[in-house]
């Protein structure tokens, strides 16, 4: 008895790696995008998070919180630009601008994922539990190269934040810079 060859023959090679060709031009971009669609997310979600922890702190304590970006996870930036982190800290001084002076308790510290860009158009959210306004405002979380649209936190007066993808205009958040 013979014994029998196994094997494939070089057009069975070269169609398989054609199919295999076909799926990954597909399947990347949009590998690349939702990837990028969940780091988004993530910052978003980090933001909602910190603000409603911010509230019931703020309620609880009788005290105002702050949101603020921030470098090092130390003192407040100042800068709209909130992609290096932020910093949730009790604001006992209620400064404004908000900055963490001696004495303030930081409850939380941030790093935003380098691929994401945040923008706000704040330097700062306070939040004052129930007795005055809160800081209101938006910030933007982009895709550093543009797979996916921006997606917006909104904090109202109340200091409820809502993720949004339109302005209330209609039209969609920009990426500046």
């Amino acid at each position: 008895m013979q014994p029998t060859l196994r094997g494939h023959t070089l057009y069975e090679l070269l169609v398989t790696i054609s199919v295999a060709s076909a799926v990954l031009i597909v399947g990347v971009p949009s590998l690349g995008s939702f990837v990028a669609r969940n780091r988004q997310v993530v910052e978003i979600n980090a933001l909602h998070h910190a603000i409603h922890r911010a509230r019931s702190e703020s309620i609880m304590r009788r005290r105002y919180m702050s949101l603020c970006s921030s470098a090092d996870g130390q003192r407040c930036s100042e800068t709209r630009d909130w992609s290096q982190g932020w910093i949730l800290f009790e604001n006992s001084d209620r400064d404004r601008p908000a900055r963490v002076d001696d004495g303030e308790s930081i409850l939380h510290r941030h790093v935003v994922h380098p691929r994401v860009r945040l923008t706000a158009n704040r330097s700062d959210f306070t939040v004052r539990g129930t007795q005055r306004r809160s800081t209101n405002g938006t910030l933007v979380a982009c895709d550093i190269v543009a797979r996916v649209a921006p997606r917006a936190l909104v904090v109202s007066y109340t200091g409820r934040p809502r993720a949004a993808q339109k302005t209330p205009d209609g039209e969609p958040y920009r990426c500046d810079g």
